[in-house]
């Protein structure tokens, strides 16, 4: 999942309806109402502009020429724990880097961050890693692997029994409400919003960096 938001990729940086149900779905069941089968666990993304970074040999420069390593996280998975009332998601991800100087050995160290988004976009929790990718002599490429995670309360994730049961409610045809879209009123979209998580994961970018991924 990537997610466009630049603005709110600044401030990480700084501090559906479905036919087959699954976790973490609101599926139309027949026409005659919806099946809530959320799950209290985060969406796992990398946000737009930050899955990969690039360094160049001299500071400010910004040419092909200049570029020293380039590299990106891949293999974004993720593992959850929601029997508790605090729910524990844990992301784990590659780093796949390449470098332009194959000459000695080398150490590269990248910061990333991790972090939980509530509602798309007030920020829960932040914490910043590093990952480590060492180059033998003579090699262009390396791999090293990362992962952050965090604990979110199980009871703000969860939708409140009024809610649940406007968006449940099955409707029979001649019902007042019967051609309306429960998702359409504002008060169940803002409480699905209030109760939706995201673990964010991405490199820890300078504003210089974050531009010229944005530009490019």
């Amino acid at each position: 999942m990537k997610l466009h938001r630049p603005s709110l990729i600044l401030a990480i940086l700084a501090g559906t309806l479905a036919g087959c149900a699954k976790e973490g779905d609101l599926v139309v069941n027949q026409g005659v109402g919806i099946t809530a089968v959320r799950t209290a666990c985060p969406a796992v993304g990398i946000p737009d502009y930050t899955g990969d970074i690039t360094t160049f040999r001299t500071p400010g420069a910004t040419t092909a020429d200049q570029i020293d390593v380039v590299a990106a996280i891949t293999n974004l998975r993720s593992t959850c724990n929601e029997t508790g009332e605090k729910v524990y998601a844990e992301a784990s991800f590659d780093v796949l880097a390449r470098r332009t100087d194959t000459r000695g050995q080398r150490t590269v160290t990248l910061p990333y961050f991790t972090t939980v988004l509530q509602g798309g976009s007030a920020v829960q929790a932040k914490r910043i890693g590093s990952v480590t990718l060492t180059f033998a002599d003579g090699q262009e490429r390396a791999q090293a692997t990362g992962k952050g995670g965090a604990f979110v309360d199980r009871s703000a994730a969860t939708l409140p029994a009024d809610i649940r049961e406007k968006i449940t409610r099955k409707r029979k045809a001649g019902d007042p409400d019967a051609a309306l879209d429960p998702l359409a009123d504002p008060e169940v979209r803002a409480a699905l919003t209030r109760a939706t998580f995201e673990l964010l994961v991405g490199f820890q970018l300078t504003e210089a960096q974050l531009a010229f991924n944005a530009t490019r």
